[in-house]
């Protein structure tokens, strides 16, 4: 996945270490995540859910439902990641629909692998 251009021009990433906690489940939604650089996992009740690779998003689901987090985020390497709150995100949709269709896909494949593990 690319984030829309105008916004990696004006936007610098938020680096966090190994093993540094992003967002624990059960917290506030405010951003969602994309991975410049580096790997992050996902877990939900201490089962992994999700391993987000370089180029790869999480975190969305709060800017969808604004429901609390249903998941923990925790770097798996060194990592450099963009946040992109709500009005970024709402920008980035309405200016770049092809964004939000990535958006769904990332979503949908997870649910699906989700389904598959039961």
């Amino acid at each position: 996945m690319r984030l829309p251009n105008i916004f990696e021009r004006e936007h610098k990433p938020v680096h966090y270490a190994a093993g540094d906690v992003i967002f624990h489940e059960g917290d506030a939604p405010d951003s969602m995540y994309f991975v410049a650089e580096g790997s992050v996992e996902l877990t939900a009740a201490g089962r992994m859910l999700a391993a987000v690779e370089k180029d790869g998003i999480f975190g969305e689901m709060a800017l969808i439902d604004a429901e609390p987090r249903s998941a923990t985020a925790t770097a798996l390497t060194d990592c450099a990641l963009h946040a992109i709150d709500q009005k970024q995100f709402t920008f980035m949709v309405q200016e770049t629909p092809f964004f939000a269709i990535e958006v769904m896909r990332v979503m949908s494949a997870r649910l699906r692998k989700g389904n598959e593990r039961g």
